[in-house]
């Protein structure tokens, strides 16, 4: 019950994909092959403090010496590739830098204030690996990916597209004793980040020049193609219901937005258009019910579609022919139609 991120794969995600398969296969080198060598990547902040170790800042914080950390944290880079795809490679990549710096300052005063207030020492015993960008990413999406609901248990609890993500990170949250300040100095920095206090994206970003660098050397290394085919996702009736009942409560959600963006304007020549401002989404059929006839409405002319538009949602990784699709079901919103495509 993973969030849908449009399309499969890592298409248009370079920088995910690389974070996906280098740590990863390290992390699996040093387990089995090399775990005499496991101790130049520990991430301790005592050795750091007395010994002025700087490296272990850097070695300590990139592989996973766990590998039940690598694959938690490598379910979640990919699922967290959206981002890649909807901000571009840059920018993304600079928010993982900026994270990764603030992480760091922020776990310098964590286990200062434990050994300070408590008297915990905590400074060895801190969980290596890139961790606390990913709970970093956790950020944006809480605050940019919506939250559709999937089934109702309980009462007021639902599953939602989003709680596998959750619960995954819950699972990485509690993987060790101490992980819990990488976590947290993960959180807070996503959030200083993302609330752009005091001007840190402007501060702590790639260069475009290092940008173009990478896109020219490695990019080639670590792109995807574009998918082709869409596999679907499962077959029988069940399945069928599900996804129907999801497209159409995304419609409803198409509809209320639209909806109080129309309230808004001063509405001229009496009744409005529904079928204008709301066209099918896509072609439906229910092969459970179907009763030997068609219900097409008359479908209006087609929209025009602003250009820059699709190709702004071609670069996050959506084929053309869908981004037209949503363009023209969301009446040229462009975020109505990115929500749209990433639920789907």
């Amino acid at each position: 019950m993973f969030a849908s991120t449009g399309s499969s794969g890592l298409y248009k995600a370079p920088l995910s994909k690389s974070l996906l398969l280098v740590p990863s296969a390290l992390s699996l080198l040093l387990a089995l092959l090399l775990p005499h060598c496991q101790r130049f990547f520990v991430y301790d902040l005592q050795a750091v403090k007395e010994d002025l170790q700087i490296w272990r800042l850097i070695c300590g914080r990139i592989i996973c010496l766990d590998l039940k950390d690598t694959f938690c944290s490598s379910l979640l880079i990919y699922n967290f590739r959206i981002f890649e795809r909807r901000y571009g490679s840059r920018k993304f990549a600079s928010f993982l830098l900026g994270s990764w710096v603030l992480s760091a300052l922020v776990d310098l005063i964590l286990v200062e204030a434990m050994w300070y207030f408590f008297g915990i020492a905590t400074a060895g015993n801190l969980p290596s690996g890139f961790l606390a960008p990913v709970f970093a990413l956790f950020v944006p999406f809480y605050c940019s990916i919506p939250r559709i609901q999937v089934a109702q248990i309980l009462g007021p609890l639902s599953i939602t597209n989003k709680t596998l993500i959750y619960i995954l990170g819950l699972q990485l949250f509690t993987s060790g004793s101490y992980i819990w300040i990488v976590a947290i100095s993960g959180l807070i920095s996503g959030i200083c980040y993302n609330s752009k206090v005091l001007q840190l994206q402007q501060v702590l970003c790639i260069p475009r020049w290092m940008a173009k660098f990478f896109s020219w050397t490695l990019e080639p290394i670590f792109s995807s193609p574009e998918p082709t085919t869409e596999a679907r996702i499962g077959m029988g009736a069940t399945v069928d219901i599900q996804r129907q009942q999801r497209m159409e409560l995304l419609d409803r959600q198409l509809m209320l937005s639209q909806f109080a963006q129309v309230r808004r304007q001063r509405q001229q020549g009496g009744m409005i258009n529904w079928n204008r401002l709301f066209p099918p989404l896509r072609q439906r059929r229910n092969i459970n019910y179907q009763d030997g006839r068609q219900s097409e409405q008359q479908a209006s002319p087609p929209l025009e579609v602003s250009e820059e538009q699709v190709a702004r949602l071609m670069e996050m990784g959506f084929s053309r022919g869908d981004a037209l699709e949503a363009l023209r079901a969301s009446n040229n919103d462009l975020n109505v139609a990115t929500n749209f495509l990433l639920q789907h």
